[in-house]
């Protein structure tokens, strides 16, 4: 092991707890062992992905949280000791690799909390909502501490008043629930949360909470019911069990529906550091023993789920700071970087790491730490595309339904969290297969064959790999995307498929191959407009093919145009953006973290935007668009086109044609294909593989 990552493999307390060493694998959605929202239960299947983390040298696992009470019928979780009983397998093989387990037990969202379309007209108010609550249980769901605070999901929907009776039954609930958690046999609990604007978090701060009882107005009265739960669980479940509280240490809140960003000076409308100082006193005298800390609210989700855009370690100063006005331990997350989080902890300053997304994308990660193995690591490039795919339109409401939404997986590994869906196994009938292409799709494809047994050829036409996404990682914020490729291209060669670069295919069929994958991606589209041929690419400024002037032009406002504008402004142009559509970042599937994130970044550089707006020609003086103000010309110096891809066609017509018998079977993978997103591409890699091994 280097020396300076020792710190991260000392033993520390919680209370009278002894956790082996200073790795936290933090709550994520989809690593919940109990669910008890609209589905209730054990999770079929979750021994299978703690199975593969529980000896890769994590100290505390704390999956994703229990609610108190379901959605559907009045079920109290903790009147369901049958549920509990079904984790003490995991617990103890969790308990038998050395490692700790805390449950985190939930309050519930308050405004935070998604609203799907199916139950907007229950939860608003009138007769649907009124037919519906005695087994609709929105009282519980979708109350905030102020009666007609705006959903933030979706704020033309108002939210109920979470009563004082609601609170006087909630931590009652919250202690009989650690009680059941405990005689289940986990060695703590944590409490969510007064973090992210969770229902907590929303009685602990001003602008959430205009209360005139005894649970609003000073800071003691606002953190009333935060205090009472931990002292309701110490009286239940005995002094000495440990309680960990989920702990936002500044909101980083501009307002409703409106974050800041890194380096930003701005007002506060949430917790403050000065107040957040006072607040943790108050809450360790409360009986806590332990702050599992980030930034941020719902209205600034990016801080306490740090998209590709925000900093390494971009909560550190704060929990280092807060660490001083606590006697009790303090964990810090948010894309924490193993040499930061050992400096620190070396120092005094934290006194763990929290990783979340990144064992999701590699369950080794902290053993790879430890043996030195570092370029090993599958890199976790803050997408959030399989772990958190909820997308929100400028605040305008999401068209997700939460209830057919998967999550706790991972774009880059197939495999989490559909461990008894696919096979390791070597393939039954391993076969010679060609890959036509060295992308993502096809590397990947490359990749998982060979290791299941296959003897595989890729060919490249170029000198390189990657594809598109050698663009997409150029990017100054993408340092995270070149990991990655170096990490495809290191397997790619460990794997022992044979690698051809510089070899254009003309003849798959003529390789002598028994499957032939198609994975040569797409081209960038254009416009049939006056003027286009003034334009570059999206790819063609990415990969430095072509140069921009000062005042640039990006059309298209999805993903990649508002990236590509963002990092213009980095590099000290004045980009602008034309999009045909109201939004910005509007596709499904993008999270909100990135996509608010991003739009918030766009607002602090000044970038202009004009929505639903078409182009009608690119000119010497800019780019003419039609608005519902009339036309106008948007100056520029450069025009880039971000318009989207057209797949790759040269093979298509081998696409869905009769294969003779003793033909190559012919597959096609990724954009030329379908033009999709990078989840799409490794997940049709990864099945197609199992298809040719298993079937």
């Amino acid at each position: 092991m280097d020396p300076k990552y020792e710190p991260l493999f000392t033993p520390w307390k919680i209370g009278n707890v002894t956790i082996k060493n200073r790795v936290v694998m933090l709550p994520m959605e989809g690593t919940n062992m109990i669910q008890w929202e609209a589905k209730t239960g054990y999770v079929k299947g979750i021994d299978r992905f703690y199975a593969d983390r529980r000896d890769m040298d994590i100290g505390l696992f704390i999956p994703g949280l229990i609610p108190l009470i379901s959605i559907i019928g009045k079920k109290w979780v903790y009147k369901h000791p049958e549920v509990f009983d079904k984790v003490r397998p995991v617990i103890k093989g969790i308990h038998d690799s050395g490692a700790k387990v805390f449950f985190q037990i939930s309050a519930g969202s308050g405004r935070s909390m998604l609203l799907p379309p199916m139950l907007r007209p229950f939860v608003k108010k009138g007769v649907l909502k009124k037919l519906s609550s005695p087994f609709l249980m929105t009282k519980w769901w979708w109350s905030a501490p102020d009666p007609d605070e705006p959903n933030v999901w979706d704020p033309d929907v108002s939210m109920d008043h979470f009563t004082d009776s609601m609170i006087k039954q909630f931590v009652y609930a919250f202690g009989q629930t650690a009680q059941r958690c405990k005689e289940a046999g986990v060695d703590g609990v944590e409490i969510h949360a007064v973090h992210e604007g969770y229902l907590l978090d929303q009685f602990a701060m001003r602008y959430t909470n205009h209360r005139e009882d005894e649970y609003g107005g000073t800071l003691e009265n606002r953190l009333r019911f935060a205090c009472d739960v931990v002292k309701e669980i110490k009286k239940v479940c005995g002094a000495d069990f440990p309680v960990s509280l989920r702990y936002s240490v500044r909101s980083m809140t501009r307002g409703f529906n409106q974050g800041a960003v890194p380096g930003e000076e701005f007002c506060e409308v949430g917790r403050t550091m000065e107040e957040s100082e006072r607040a943790i006193r108050i809450l360790e005298e409360a009986g806590y023993d332990m702050f599992n800390c980030d930034n941020g609210t719902y209205d600034a989700w990016y801080w306490a789920h740090p998209p590709v855009y925000a900093p390494l370690n971009i909560n550190l100063s704060y929990v280092e700071h807060i660490k001083r006005f606590t006697s009790k331990p303090v964990v810090c997350a948010g894309r924490m970087q193993p040499d930061a989080a050992a400096e620190s902890i070396a120092a005094g300053r934290i006194d763990a790491m929290g990783i979340g997304r990144q064992l999701l994308c590699d369950p080794e990660y902290v053993t790879k730490i430890k043996e030195g193995r570092l370029n090993d690591v599958r890199p976790c490039i803050a997408c959030h595309g399989a772990c958190l795919p909820f997308n929100g339109l400028n605040g305008k409401g999401t068209d997700i339904d939460p209830m057919h939404v998967e999550m706790g997986r991972c774009v880059l590994n197939p495999w989490t969290n559909n461990e008894t869906k696919y096979s390791y196994a070597p393939a039954k009938t391993p076969k010679k297969i060609a890959v036509i292409g060295g992308g993502i799709g096809g590397m990947e494809t490359a990749i998982q064959a060979s290791f299941r047994g296959h003897t595989v050829d890729l060919y490249e036409k170029t000198e390189r790999l990657g594809g598109v996404f050698n663009a997409a990682a150029a990017m100054s914020f993408k340092e995270k995307d070149k990991e990655l490729l170096k990490w495809y291209e290191a397997k790619l060669y460990e794997c022992g498929a044979n690698v051809h670069l510089g070899s254009e295919i003309n003849d798959p069929e003529g390789l002598g191959a028994d499957v032939i994958v198609i994975a040569t991606g797409a081209h960038a589209r254009t416009l049939r407009i006056p003027g286009a041929e003034r334009a570059m690419t999206a790819e063609e400024f990415l990969e430095g093919k072509k140069k921009v002037g000062e005042r640039v032009v990006v059309i298209g406002g999805g993903l990649t145009g508002c990236e590509i504008a963002y990092e213009l402004a980095l590099q000290g142009k004045h980009p602008s953006i034309v999009e045909m559509t109201e939004h910005l970042v509007g596709a499904r599937g993008i999270c909100m973290a990135n996509s608010s994130m991003l739009r918030e970044l766009l607002r602090y550089h000044n970038v202009p935007a004009y929505l639903s707006a078409t182009v009608d020609s690119i000119t010497n003086e800019g780019v003419v668009i039609n608005t519902a103000e009339g036309q106008k010309t948007v100056p520029a110096d450069s025009v880039i086109l971000s318009v989207g891809y057209t797949p790759d066609d040269r093979f298509a017509s081998l696409k869905g044609q009769k294969r003779k018998k003793g033909s190559p079977q012919v597959y096609f993978v990724g954009d030329c294909d379908k033009v999709g997103s990078l989840k799409t591409v490794v997940k049709q890699a990864y099945e197609l593989v199992q298809e040719l091994s298993y079937k």
